[in-house]
Formats: structure tokens, C-alpha cells, sequence
């Protein structure tokens, strides 16, 4: 009897999102952001207060938030910067909770987190009918589980001091995702619980609330070789990674697995490299305004 389909549960996401790190350029393409333009982004925050506040949305493990720390303290010396965090994943607190400790250079940050959703941090924040502002806020790779995109967007941005920032990391485009979306939403299982979200939903929800924005767009892979290799666990949990679905080789009809490999190997989703197989994993960058 072949196991039914389901979807990940929150640990077996953990372990699946680790693959796709470890395969991909995702952290590299942050980096060469980060470098190009993340100093000049935040430059101007806080317009010269002693303490400049932060909140991260979605903020993972935490490695992207202190690197933006670091940057934000290299920009501003001397100043303190009171960051707080949303995050519904308890693994990924802790392991945030644990670079912190490791961390030397992080006297002059406050942590506080919020082990919520995205939604329950705004329930929580209405209920109390006081609004804290924030000077920089990002959202890293987390509106694909949001239920209400564009209101999540206004409620964050409404978070912003004046003269403060809103930082949107998000699939481009031009990426092998859109097209996957777009083109071969046939091919994904119903269990993939994310919403297909890419640079320009985003731009059209930024035009209809009338905001500001820059796009910065930077280009990275992700090698799937292993997804095409019969038994291979690392394709195994790159497709898991992919779909949303736990054990998707093994429990997904043959013929819903055939279609996704074949349309990962399309030229708009994917290109070839020294007999590798690179999925396009594109990234934009989109900068608003308080």
C-alpha cells in the first residue's frame, strides 16, 4: 500500500529547507546584496537617534539577521539597536537563540522574540491597541505562508517610523520558481500549503497601497541533480523541499512525478552545467518606504 500524501510538518520542513541551503546559492546571493547594497540602504535609518529598532519577520535560524545587524552597526557605530523577532518555528528560536550566545560582537543589541506567526504577532499587536514603530523591518523569504498578503504588507509597513524601511526578500520573477507556478501548477501536489508568490504580486500589492519602492534583482542556483537520481535521500528531500510534501518520490502517483521532473528540466525553470542541473533561484530585493 503506497502512504497517502501529506504535508510537512514544521520539523520535517526544517530538514528539507537545510537540503535546499546547502545546495543552493541563497546565502551567497544575500551576501553579494548585502555587500552592493545593504550599506547604503541603511545608512540613513534612524536619522541620528541613539537607539534604532528592527524587527525581522519570519527570521529563520537568524544567520540573515545578524548579518544585517552587523552591517547596521558598521553604518551607525555607537548607536544601540533594539531588534525583535517574529518566528513560529521553535527549532529555528533556538538555533537563533544559540548564534546569539556564540556571538562576541552583539553588546549592544537587545533580543526579543516572538514565537508566532506573522498573524498572530498582528492579532496581538491590535489587541493591545498600541503600535510600537520600527526603523528597519524585513521579511526574508516568508510571504509564501501568509494567508492575506497584501494586508500583511500594510499592517508591517504601517510598523515603520518615519524615514524607516521595509525590506521584502522575495523569488523574482525570472526565477525557475515563476515559471514552475505559472506554467506547471499541474505538476505540484495539493499539498504544497505555501502560496505562489513571486517579485511582481509583490510590486502590484506595493502600486495598489500606493508606497514607495526600489527593486534590486540578483541572481542565484540551486543544483537539483540529485532529484533526478532514483533513491538518492538528498533528491528525496529536495522534492519534499519543492512540493511541500513529505516523502513526495515515494507516496506521489508516477505520473504526477514524471510531469514535475520533466517541467524542472525546462529551460525557463532550469539550465545545464558541467552535466549539473541548476534550477534558477533568482531573487529580488524590494526596498519600501515609511
Amino acid at each position: 500500500v503506497i502512504p497517502s500524501m501529506r504535508s510537512l510538518t514544521a520539523e520535517e520542513y526544517v530538514e528539507a529547507f537545510k537540503t535546499f541551503l546547502d545546495h543552493s546559492t541563497e546565502h551567497q546571493c544575500m551576501d553579494e546584496f548585502n555587500k552592493e547594497e545593504m550599506p547604503n540602504i541603511v545608512a540613513s535609518l534612524g536619522g541620528g537617534k541613539s537607539t534604532i529598532s528592527v524587527l525581522g519577520v519570519g527570521s529563520g535560524t537568524g544567520e540573515q539577521d545578524l548579518k544585517m545587524i552587523r552591517i547596521l552597526q558598521a553604518a551607525h557605530p555607537g548607536v544601540f539597536i533594539d531588534n525583535e523577532i517574529i518566528e513560529p518555528n521553535p527549532q529555528h528560536v533556538a538555533a537563533y537563540k544559540e548564534l546569539v550566545n556564540q556571538a562576541a560582537d552583539l553588546q549592544n543589541v537587545s533580543f526579543i522574540w516572538h514565537q508566532l506567526t506573522s498573524s498572530e504577532y498582528e492579532q496581538e499587536v491590535k489587541g493591545r491597541g498600541t503600535h510600537k514603530k520600527f526603523d528597519f523591518i524585513h521579511m526574508i523569504q516568508m510571504l509564501y505562508r501568509v494567508e492575506d498578503i497584501q494586508n500583511t504588507i500594510k499592517f508591517f509597513h504601517s510598523c515603520l517610523d518615519h524615514h524607516g524601511k521595509l525590506l521584502i526578500i522575495i523569488l523574482s520573477d525570472s526565477s525557475g520558481w515563476a515559471s514552475l507556478w505559472k506554467n506547471y501548477r499541474h505538476c505540484l501536489p495539493s499539498t504544497d500549503s505555501g502560496h505562489y508568490v513571486t517579485s511582481n504580486g509583490i510590486m502590484d500589492v506595493l502600486k495598489r497601497l500606493g508606497v514607495e519602492y526600489r527593486v534590486y534583482e540578483f541572481p542565484s542556483g540551486w543544483d537539483i541533480t540529485e532529484c533526478f537520481i532514483e533513491g538518492d535521500p538528498v533528491g528525496g528531500h529536495m522534492m519534499d523541499f519543492l512540493t511541500g510534501t513529505k516523502n513526495f518520490l515515494g507516496t506521489a502517483p508516477p505520473g504526477l512525478r514524471r510531469r514535475l521532473q520533466e517541467a524542472l528540466c525546462q529551460p525557463e525553470c532550469s539550465s545545464k552545467k558541467d552535466g549539473r542541473i541548476i534550477f534558477s533561484n533568482n531573487l529580488s530585493m524590494i526596498v519600501v518606504e515609511s
